[in-house]
């Protein structure tokens, strides 16, 4: 309809501008006339032309039409045809498997438990230390589980045998002790070298004098942060890699664990790290015993060599200045004249000279063998109230928040004791030691005394 519209108004446009043109161009009537009856002719034949076109077009336009009610057609019983199909292959596959279920039978249940068997061989070799060595199996195990769950696909014979020859190779290797040539090892300071490792079964993996650890997460090797004990374990980890067949029975530090308690050696501290813990509570308390114990020794071997002078001036009847008693002897021949209370006063002087000389230090020792389990309790309530910010903090959920103050609060404790039962016993020591020699000089100068008493009495008579 627009398009009669838009040709209408064409020709209306096209006579009137004919109009105007011929009357700027007559210049009589007859004139007008033969230019309007021309532009008639003109526009006539210009719409004959446009019909004859707009004709055509309309015919191209019903052609076009006619091709798509066709190809409509052709789509609807090609759909019609397609939706038949999928319903007779509906039908069909429902058909199969039905089949499919009534042939397997109990071989389903046979399937889930291969199924079952597979994914459980997985998690295991992966974490075995055998998977070093055969880790394709990983992803042949991963495949065979996806099969045996699925409706689609069947495992074969030979993939169902598979299974079973690599549940018996595991079997069989974890009872082997072997030698692998060449293998990629991360050292501790993280560098890689190819060393020959040793595989003790699925205990423990060694090299020359280490202990090796296997991470299932990345299937690697690494050499621990922290060694056992040096000689013991290690040096069974050096006869094991050097033996030959032949040398009999190796002797080895195996850890029945599968590698947990080797690895909670990194966690453990060892004596300087234990140390530290105790904080500067605990550093006073070592710096405490130790000088204790110096002091200790210091007195008894002094007192030793005191005392060993005093013996021999016991067994000499000349008096020596060298020794305690010889002192005191000397203090007796510089008053032999004079009576017996002065004597006796005068003895009595010269074995307080010597008193402070014999007991110097002994105190000290004394003080240090009490004051070092107050320093550890000290330490104890320190590292408790460190506990208890922990908790008031973070809470309860992670022990790991409170174990520095707990820790400080027992080495402190542990410190304290250690410090004080030996200084306590080498107290006794030492003062059993000084009594012994002042004793000596009290019981010869009481003797000296005696014997001028008894010498005064027989004058006297």
């Amino acid at each position: 309809m627009n398009f009669y519209k838009t040709i209408f108004l064409g020709l209306v446009a096209s006579v009137a501008f004919t109009s105007v043109q011929a009357q700027n161009e007559a210049q009589t009537l007859q004139q007008l006339l033969d230019l309007v009856a021309e532009g008639s002719a003109r526009d006539n034949a210009a719409e004959t032309q446009r019909i004859a076109a707009f004709e055509a077009a309309n015919a191209d336009q019903d052609q076009l039409l006619t091709d798509a009610n066709n190809q409509k057609a052709s789509e609807e019983a090609r759909s019609a045809r397609l939706e038949t199909q999928f319903e007779e292959n509906e039908l069909l596959i429902a058909d199969v498997t039905e089949q499919l279920d009534n042939r397997l039978g109990s071989l389903r249940e046979l399937f889930g438990v291969l199924q079952q068997v597979a994914g459980d061989a997985r998690g295991l070799f992966e974490a075995s230390l055998t998977n070093i060595e055969y880790p394709e199996r990983s992803q042949f195990l991963t495949d065979l589980a996806a099969k045996m769950g699925s409706t689609s696909q069947l495992a074969s014979i030979e993939e169902i045998e598979q299974l079973w020859f690599e549940l018996q190779r595991e079997a069989t290797e974890l009872g082997r002790i072997k030698r692998i040539s060449n293998f990629e090892v991360i050292t501790a300071d993280g560098s890689i070298s190819s060393e020959d490792v040793v595989r003790v079964g699925g205990f423990n993996l060694v090299a020359d004098g280490r202990y090796l650890a296997h991470n299932p997460e990345t299937n690697s090797v690494s050499e621990l942060q922290r060694q056992p004990e040096q000689g013991r374990f290690t040096g069974s980890t050096s006869a094991l890699i050097n033996a030959q067949p032949g040398d009999g029975v190796v002797q080895f530090g195996l850890d029945p664990t599968s590698g947990q308690i080797l690895g909670l050696l990194v966690e453990t501290p060892n004596l300087m790290e234990r140390v530290a813990q105790g904080g500067i509570v605990g550093y006073v308390i070592i710096t405490l015993g130790i000088f204790g114990v110096l002091l200790s020794v210091a007195r008894m071997i002094s007192l030793w060599i005191a005392g060993t002078k005093v013996k021999a001036q016991l067994k000499n009847d000349t008096p020596d200045t060298n020794n305690a008693l010889g002192r005191v002897l000397t203090a007796y021949d510089s008053n032999r004249d004079a009576d017996v209370e002065t004597l006796e006063l005068k003895l009595g002087e010269a074995i307080l000279k010597e008193t402070p000389s014999l007991q110097s230090g002994i105190m000290i020792i004394k003080v240090i063998s009490v004051v070092a389990p107050l320093m550890g309790l000290l330490g104890t309530v320190t590292g408790m109230i460190n506990t208890f910010q922990a908790i008031t903090l973070f809470g309860t959920g992670d022990p790991r928040m409170m174990a520095g103050g707990i820790s400080q609060a027992l080495i402190t404790t542990v410190l304290g004791l250690v410090v004080a039962i030996p200084t306590v016993l080498l107290h006794t020591v030492v003062s059993g030691r000084s009594k012994s020699i002042i004793q000596i000089l009290q019981e010869q100068s009481s003797g000296i005394v005696a014997e001028q008493s008894e010498k005064a009495a027989k004058g006297n008579g």
